[in-house]
């Protein structure tokens, strides 16, 4: 993997907390990229909470123009944190707009519901380390069977549906791409239409090389269309050290960020 340095600008906008509103439940959702797109089938019945915390953020756009901001080969790929959005700040006295990259606006945290197991093509709330109930915005898809490791870790990671037949083709497409260090909370970034030479070469990474999140939308209302799957259930056993330590597939202090501008990254 590539490291690579970048210059960030800080546009001094703050994250605030919004009230999770009551929506419809539904239990197939498209997700649509720019590497292409894939279905979701959401578990309602077992994991309603997870999944009314997920669909308020489909419902409030909050997913809209997203970025797959973290690849690990044979392990997950993870959204749901950071967006690009147009942006107006004042530099040097004078009014700039421009698209940049923004942490997504997160509602409080949510229960940790942990019913069935991380295997491949599951898709899971990411949360922060040592704080099983703390899952906001952030999710990933599992791409290989990671059951033994996030089953129970951090009080096991919530798996709230599965990528559909249609679509694991798009995950691994994603997952195929190459991977660069530009810096936390992007030191796994995977970057299309960019390569090594471009690296090599000191060429500018734009917002466009970033694989985006363009919409999540409700394709199937029905909230028993999980009812004909046998996902596996999770492993998880609690214990008294369940919720302590473990790793993190959440922002942690990142949720106090600011806004990201891209600009020229150095090799």
């Amino acid at each position: 993997m590539k490291t690579l340095k970048f210059k960030a600008a800080l546009a001094g906008l703050s994250l605030s907390l919004m009230a999770m509103s009551p929506i419809s439940q539904a239990t197939i959702v498209l997700i649509k990229t720019s590497q292409g797109d894939f279905e979701v089938n959401l578990y309602d019945q077992a994991t309603p909470k997870t999944v009314e915390n997920f669909l308020s953020y489909v419902e409030s756009g909050e997913y809209e123009n997203s970025i797959i901001h973290r690849s690990v080969k044979d392990f997950i790929v993870q959204s749901g944190g950071y967006k690009i959005r147009e942006v107006t700040d004042t530099v040097d006295g004078e009014t700039v707009t421009e698209d940049k990259i923004i942490s997504v606006e997160t509602n409080a945290s949510v229960i940790n519901e942990p019913v069935y197991s991380n295997v491949r093509g599951t898709i899971a709330m990411a949360k922060i380390g040592g704080n099983e109930n703390s899952a906001t915005s952030g999710w990933f898809i599992n791409l290989s069977d990671n059951s033994a490791n996030l089953d129970n870790q951090n009080g096991g990671f919530t798996v709230f549906g599965a990528v559909t037949d249609y679509g694991m083709e798009t995950l691994d497409r994603i997952a195929g791409l190459p991977i660069y260090n530009l810096g936390s909370p992007f030191n796994q970034a995977p970057l299309q239409d960019f390569t090594e030479d471009d690296a090599n070469n000191e060429v500018d990474v734009t917002l466009d090389n970033f694989v985006k999140v363009e919409s999540i939308t409700v394709t199937d209302v029905n909230q028993d269309t999980a009812t004909g799957l046998n996902p596996p259930l999770s492993t998880y056993e609690p214990s008294e050290s369940s919720s302590g330590g473990g790793g993190s597939f959440g922002f942690g202090f990142l949720a106090l960020l600011s806004l990201l501008g891209m600009r020229k990254f150095k090799q």
